[in-house]
């Protein structure tokens, strides 16, 4: 395979990525950033972000991303397509395989590859995506205020999802496929104080109703097998992420969800010059402007572990 030696790599876009090759590029560290399979992260299926500083009319996910992209270009950040499939950490150095053919053998790595929601896999679910179908509700709820919503899950995120919906909707219907749910009992008791929220055991969705926008849900009582329609404008489903972290688990520590656990107060990670920012190490807030400012956090922990590596070598040289 071609080898490449370079500085700093950045294995994923988004947010977080884009941020890292901004601060990356403007510290001199020359930075590669491979975008990954999905460039531009989440946000790229995101139809509208209202809650970014800096935007005060809004702005479309896609969009957003470019700008975040040109503005790292403008800095000199290499960005190039591709997908790491391959890595191997040493104490001597890193070396990051890039689509099964190419090596990349970096001092430092930024990991910045994000998590993806976990979806019910239903005909029209990603069709809808953004259209009235979405897997987070702090984002997009304030589309739907003073309307009907849907949200499926029966765990903490669900609980929090639905309550959150709770303030702004006129209506929460929450689907919860047994007759209990795994939410912790104070989760659940503030949820079904709530007047507005209803929730549905034993139900299951069938189909989303809509063509350009969602319409109504579709949903099945698996013990009765009784079937009904819920007229709502927004779905949303709150059964979890998974981080994008997979070719990372031999040698890096991750929690049992497999998001990479990384020193408190930094992006380091227990693998020295390995910086994980962004969605693939933060399980609770998962917002952009909080990716983006562990992404600007790990370009500077990347900056400080390289200087401090080459004045160490600069000191034995001396000697």
């Amino acid at each position: 395979m071609d080898t490449e030696k370079i500085e700093c790599l950045i294995i994923g876009s988004g947010p977080a990525g884009y941020t890292a090759a901004i601060y990356a590029s403007r510290a001199g560290l020359k930075p590669v950033l491979y975008q990954g399979p999905q460039p531009g992260g989440q946000l790229t299926i995101t139809t509208d972000v209202e809650n970014y500083p800096g935007y005060p009319d809004g702005i479309g996910g896609p969009e957003m991303m470019m700008d975040f992209e040109k503005q790292a270009r403008r800095f000199g950040a290499d960005i190039r397509y591709g997908l790491a499939t391959a890595v191997e950490f040493t104490p001597n150095g890193h070396k990051i395989t890039i689509d099964e053919k190419y090596v990349i053998e970096a001092e430092a790595v930024i990991i910045s590859t994000g998590a993806s929601a976990k979806w019910l896999g239903l005909p029209g679910e990603e069709r809808l995506n953004g259209k009235g179908v979405s897997a987070c509700a702090v984002c997009d709820g304030f589309f739907f205020r003073g309307q009907d919503v849907v949200v499926v899950g029966a765990g903490d995120t669900a609980a929090e999802e639905a309550s959150y919906l709770a303030k702004l909707c006129r209506k929460v219907y929450v689907l919860v496929r047994r007759d209990e749910m795994r939410a912790s009992k104070i989760m659940q008791k503030r949820l079904m104080s709530l007047t507005n929220v209803e929730i549905l055991w034993n139900t299951e969705t069938t189909e989303l109703v809509g063509e350009n926008e969602l319409e109504a849900v579709q949903v099945i009582n698996n013990v009765t097998g009784a079937e009904s329609t819920i007229q709502a404008t927004g779905f949303f489903v709150a059964i979890g992420h998974k981080p994008n972290t997979e070719i990372f688990k031999e040698y890096l520590d991750m929690d049992a969800s497999g998001y990479i656990q990384t020193v408190k107060g930094s992006t380091y990670t227990n693998v020295p010059g390995v910086f994980a920012c962004g969605d693939a190490q933060d399980n609770i807030y998962r917002q952009a402007v909080t990716a983006a400012g562990t992404g600007c956090m790990a370009a500077l922990d990347a900056e400080r572990y390289l200087a401090e590596k080459t004045m160490m070598a600069e000191e034995q040289e001396i000697s």
